[in-house]
């Protein structure tokens, strides 16, 4: 940028108005002499404050061991004087010191203008790796979501075969509680023993949360709710028999014969039961005379 004689001499009598008495020239020696002497002063103290391409690049190492604070106000310090310096030439019309500090401010220009740019850069890496970060942390909560639930199944299903392998033995204790016949004090107390052990069987696999499947009184139920069909299990009931009864309702257990069990929400074997098949059909009167000739067939009673 070139500054000609007028505007000198304008930004002279703005900033600096000369002594009414004495007006140095721009072409007195004593005005040059002092301006060359304070422009070489003002540019050696320049050139070690205002950073050159090489100073920037050593300054961009050293500045991950100082403050960003620190270096904000070192930066300002030099552009500071890098513009009092500027002010100074203008109002002095050194051309060459104009020159220098308008291609250092140019350099310093293109530098602003590569970090601009860097921080955008770094700002969409920055927008890009959170999203990254967002939709990581969401598949490791499936993931862990996932793992846990495979971790209950598989734990459900190994205590269930263990449950469902001891199974059996309850069988054997029900069928020795009704068979057996107590007739002396000392098989009394052998059957009390063998109770007292059943009962803790019992109580064992009630804190597992096995449950008994509910029978006699109970709608007939051969279907079981979804959440049991992963179980290869389809039904809770089992009927195995149909009777025609008084008391319940068609489609109503009215005898159990082996117990069904469930662990948790998880049916281990469907009860053996019985089903009512309603009341049926109703009998025919009984004859009251009695025939001396075929009294059982008088009875109602088919002998065949």
């Amino acid at each position: 940028m070139a500054v000609s004689l007028s505007n000198h001499y304008h930004c002279h009598s703005l900033f600096a108005p000369p002594h009414p008495r004495f007006t140095l020239t721009n072409s007195s020696p004593v005005t040059n002499k002092c301006s060359s002497r304070s422009f070489k002063s003002h540019l050696a103290a320049q050139d070690s404050e205002v950073p050159t391409t090489n100073d920037l690049e050593e300054a961009g190492e050293n500045d991950v061991q100082t403050s960003e604070s620190g270096a904000d106000q070192q930066h300002l310090s030099s552009l500071t004087t890098l513009i009092k310096v500027y002010k100074e030439a203008i109002l002095a019309g050194d051309e060459k010191t104009i020159s220098d500090i308008e291609a250092r401010i140019h350099v310093i220009e293109n530098e602003k203008n590569e970090l601009v740019q860097n921080v955008l850069t770094l700002s969409t890496e920055i927008t890009s790796g959170k999203e990254k970060y967002i939709r990581l942390q969401a598949d490791f909560e499936n993931f862990r979501k996932r793992s846990e639930k495979e971790r209950l199944t598989i734990r459900s299903d190994a205590q269930g075969e263990i449950i469902e392998s001891l199974l059996p033995m309850v069988d054997n204790f029900e069928r020795a509680k009704q068979q057996l016949k107590l007739e002396t004090e000392k098989e009394q107390k052998i059957d009390a023993s063998y109770q007292g052990i059943y009962k803790q069987f019992v109580e064992i696999m009630r804190n597992l949360r096995v449950a008994v499947v509910a029978t006699v009184g109970k709608p007939f139920d051969p279907s079981v709710s979804e959440r049991f069909c992963y179980l290869n299990q389809f039904h809770l009931h089992e009927a195995i028999a149909r009777e025609e009864s008084q008391e319940f309702k068609e489609g109503v257990v009215i005898q159990e014969f082996r117990r069904g069990f469930l662990l948790g929400d998880r049916l281990l074997r469907p009860a053996m039961v019985k089903v009512s098949a309603g009341p049926g059909r109703k009998k025919a009167p009984v004859a009251t005379e009695k025939s001396t000739e075929h009294p059982a067939t008088a009875a109602g009673i088919d002998e065949r």
